[in-house]
């Protein structure tokens, strides 16, 4: 018999980062799961990635207390940012850019992370990646 799902929880980790303290340790301890468990489970499947980039994460947690993880790529702008090699977007989007990205980078980036994209073509994922360049004070060129 297969294991009844209790609920899922999403979070923000820095990879191969993952400790007892907030936000992880409260988010998985008011729902009974063993912190130490998704610590080393995360720290061990995000070694590969480069230290400190936040990664998102899927927890599904059952009810005898186990969970599965699901680690996704780091969010568009982290994406962006090391494309461009800028530390972060415009304090004023729309107002203010502050450097210009090409179509052809952002494609690579919506081919990259597509899987995580609410897309199902890479032309639908450049327009999502090209909304988040726009809205980081970015100016898209062709």
């Amino acid at each position: 018999m297969a294991k009844e799902i209790e609920g899922k929880l999403k979070l923000q980790v820095p990879a191969g980062q993952a400790n007892p303290s907030p936000p992880v340790g409260p988010a998985l301890g008011q729902r009974g799961l063993n912190i130490m468990d998704f610590c080393k489970a995360f720290n061990d499947k995000s070694k590969n990635e480069q230290p400190g980039v936040m990664l998102p994460v899927v927890v599904t947690y059952y009810t005898d207390k186990s969970f599965t993880m699901e680690i996704k790529l780091p969010p568009a702008s982290f994406f962006i940012k090391e494309a461009l090699k800028i530390k972060k977007g415009s304090k004023e989007p729309g107002r203010d850019m502050i450097a210009s990205i090409s179509m052809s980078q952002c494609k690579d980036i919506a081919e990259k992370k597509l899987k995580d994209l609410n897309a199902n073509t890479v032309e639908q994922g450049l327009k999502i990646i090209v909304g988040s360049a726009r809205s980081m004070g970015i100016e898209v060129t062709n």
